[in-house]
């Protein structure tokens, strides 16, 4: 058994694990809702496994919870600056694609994420993830391919999308180079 040492994989496993259980899930009932194998939500929730950002999002959705929420720990309201440091970075062991929590704001339902996506990769999020959220996406560098649903969006340097309805969607960069963009989040029930 391989526990992964990591303080945001900690933090989701708990996290995973604490959700499931307020809403008196059993494993089977949290896989069926989420369509991640009860298998992979166990040794996500015992540390053994870092789930994929898709696994994420499908478990997200199932919760409604955003991604942001199940990576943060509980830690009490946080007021005034959050340095770069600590603000909480995630891979996606699949991918590369890295995720800073830039904000997470407690009395305003208003996150903002900064994503990396390394050339060549994808990452496909189902419509459950944003069945509670509205958001937009700023391209910070780079140029990125959004297939929302049947459409896909050309984003480069300093282009903006808002999204439209639920749909399944794919973030995907085509370019030999990483590309950088600026996700903003806003929660409809605060």
């Amino acid at each position: 058994m391989i526990i992964i040492e990591d303080e945001t994989t900690a933090t989701l496993a708990a996290r995973l694990k604490r959700e499931r259980e307020i809403r008196g899930w059993s494993l089977g009932q949290f896989a069926d809702k989420s369509g991640v194998s009860k298998a992979m939500i166990s040794k996500i929730e015992r540390g053994e496994a870092s789930p994929t950002a898709t696994v994420l999002g499908r478990l997200s959705g199932a919760l409604s919870l955003t991604v942001s929420a199940l990576l943060s720990s509980a830690s009490p309201v946080h007021h005034g600056v959050r340095k770069h440091a600590k603000q909480p970075l995630w891979s996606d062991p699949e991918t590369g694609y890295n995720r800073r929590q830039v904000l997470s704001g407690q009395k305003i339902p208003l996150e903002l994420v900064e994503v990396t996506l390394p050339p060549g990769k994808q990452v496909t999020m189902p419509a459950s993830a944003y069945s509670f959220i509205q958001q937009a996406i700023w391209v910070l560098e780079g140029t990125l391919l959004f297939h929302e649903g049947d459409r896909v969006h050309h984003l480069d340097t300093g282009d903006s999308l808002e999204l439209g309805p639920p749909q399944d969607c794919i973030f995907e960069n085509k370019s030999p180079e990483n590309c950088r963009y600026l996700v903003a989040v806003v929660r409809n029930s605060y």
